[in-house]
């Protein structure tokens, strides 16, 4: 799959021959600030060509010296892409989200970006090379792990200019470092150190600038390679449903699903290639994911 497919601005991605995608995030001369064009990129493509089979796992840095700086506050208007005339009761736009005007009008276009990426049933994992500050450290809470360079330098930082947390990521950050640090985090608008956010457990892990890149694209690599797609995404469906489940029945009902489609498909070459002590070569695509739900 090459960047010939479709003229992206802001983006560029390439895939390797296991399957690994690594998208940069490319405004270099902008700190690959987050502007409404990037939204609508990042939007389609975990949409559509992250969800080609040929892909197996994205893994999501930035060009140059940051991985995001932002919200690009120099554009004209409304920085956010919002139409300012709108103004619905919470009920009306509930209602009506998904439609004029209220889709394009009125959604925040960082949570949409972070919905398309939750979606992906396949490992998305982000390489932090940098600042990531705003938009640029929510839009990372959906991917599955996240990766840091030593240099990278991470800030939620919205009670500094006056807003709210966006991009759904008061769903994502307190299931992901606990309710007590999101909110320290939130409420001080500080700029973390790497090794601050490794020991809040917002990363997983830390690395040198020339390895960090590699390092995030051979775990991609080992995650994918010699595994069932269909697994994959029906785990990563079963591990984000389940964990906010109200009760372990509500878990038990969904994997019973999921099990009983992955034995008649996938399982069946695993326990074959375990039995006759061969590598499987799995079918399954994440493509043709049965619903769990």
């Amino acid at each position: 799959m090459s960047d010939e497919a479709y003229a992206y601005e802001t983006i560029t991605h390439e895939t390797d021959a296991d399957g690994v995608c690594t998208l940069t995030l490319h405004r270099p001369e902008q700190l690959n600030a987050f502007d409404v064009t990037m939204a609508r990129e990042l939007e389609r493509f975990f949409l559509t060509e992250a969800r080609d089979d040929s892909v197996r796992a994205v893994v999501v840095t930035g060009a140059g010296r940051a991985f995001c700086a932002g919200m690009d506050l120099a554009v004209e208007g409304n920085v956010f892409g919002l139409d300012e005339s709108l103004d619905p009761s919470p009920e009306a736009f509930r209602a009506a989200y998904d439609e004029a005007p209220y889709h394009d009008g009125m959604r925040d276009t960082g949570g949409r970006v972070n919905l398309a990426i939750h979606a992906l049933p396949k490992p998305v994992i982000a390489a932090i090379n940098g600042a990531a500050v705003g938009i640029g450290a929510t839009m990372t809470l959906s991917m599955d792990i996240r990766l840091a360079s030593t240099a990278a330098r991470i800030g939620f930082v919205f009670g500094r200019i006056g807003i709210v947390p966006e991009a759904a990521s008061t769903w994502f950050l307190p299931r992901i470092v606990g309710l007590q640090q999101a909110l320290e985090w939130i409420y001080s608008a500080d700029i973390l150190t790497a090794e601050q956010a490794l020991e809040g457990r917002l990363v997983r892990s830390v690395h040198a600038p020339e390895e960090l890149l590699g390092a995030a694209q051979e775990l991609a690599r080992s995650f994918v390679k010699g595994r069932s797609a269909t697994a994959l995404g029906l785990s990563k469906q079963l591990l984000y449903r389940n964990a906010a489940a109200p009760d372990p029945l509500e878990a038990h009902l969904a994997d019973s699903v999921a099990m009983w489609h992955a034995s008649v498909g996938d399982g069946k070459e695993g326990v074959a290639a375990f039995v006759e002590k061969r590598p499987a070569e799995f079918t399954g695509r994440a493509s043709e994911l049965p619903r769990i739900d």
